[in-house]
């Protein structure tokens, strides 16, 4: 039986675990391999943005992918099965009930933590998913998460210690074993890729575990922002779907090329 990862290298410190797996997708190396790092600096997220963590305090990690086996247009499945699979680890990890974890469309992991008048929702984790060829015979994808694993609250920066968290923190406290977070996020991933190279996704677990469905958004688009009601995501296209606040309107579907940002803009209540 072939093994489910062909390289699997982790570093004392890199710029980026993107950067290194692009670099060995293109000297050929055969996926899926993985690049780990105790620490970055030079990580980055969507539209630029830097992504920020001390030695040892987040799972840094990129996969790599050489997806002949999907059409172009289903590469962002390979995301999805990431961020889902990644969820449900660190759920198990910080030993947290299952679902606590949440994805936040297109590319964040969230939880909610009490707050004044409800929940508050905070950013646990990033995606950033990067391909190179799709529609040749050589497609490549990258896919890196950063999560916030074993980081106390009192080294969070100062300018985003409002809408940020760990792992650490959601448990109360409890220390997070990253080896174990890992292990976990791997042996969720390896049976779906293989169901994804066979043509099958878990659709509705990645849909059922996503936040903003319900919920009135705001989406910060190259045109400006628009004010929508999230009505859920669409499981063929990796879409989301949305529609007028005041329900006058019909459905759409954006994707997430089209999107800078997405923002909640109702309270989350604390039934949720």
């Amino acid at each position: 039986m072939t093994p489910f990862l062909a390289r699997r290298e982790r570093f004392a410190s890199v710029g980026s675990t993107n950067d290194v797996v692009r670099t060995w997708l293109g000297e050929g190396s055969p996926e899926v391999c993985l690049a780990v790092a105790d620490e970055q600096t030079a990580g980055r997220g969507r539209d630029g943005r830097r992504w920020v963590a001390p030695p040892h305090a987040a799972l840094l990690l990129s996969l790599g992918f050489r997806p002949t086996w999907l059409v172009p247009a289903d590469a962002w499945r390979l995301a999805a099965i990431a961020s889902l699979s990644m969820a449900e680890a660190a759920d198990d990890a910080a030993n947290l009930p299952a679902g606590t974890v949440r994805l936040k469309w297109p590319n964040d992991l969230v939880v909610m933590l009490a707050a004044p008048g409800g929940l508050s929702v905070r950013k646990l984790a990033g995606v950033l998913g990067e391909t190179e060829g799709l529609g040749t015979s050589d497609p490549r994808v990258v896919v890196g998460l950063g999560v916030n694993a074993d980081w106390a609250a009192a080294d969070f920066p100062p300018d985003l210690a409002a809408t940020m968290t760990s792992l650490r923190e959601a448990g109360d406290g409890r220390r997070i074993d990253t080896a174990r977070l890992l292990d976990g996020f791997l042996e969720r991933l390896e049976p779906r890729v293989v169901a994804l190279r066979a043509g099958r996704l878990d659709g509705a677990a990645w849909a059922g575990r996503q936040l903003t469905t319900g919920r009135t958004i705001s989406l910060l688009t190259p045109d400006g922002d628009e004010t929508v009601r999230a009505l859920g995501v669409d499981e063929t296209t990796g879409a989301l779907v949305v529609g007028d606040p005041a329900g006058v309107a019909g459905e759409r579907r954006v994707l997430v090329g089209e999107v800078r940002h997405v923002r909640l803009v109702e309270p989350v209540e604390a039934k949720v």
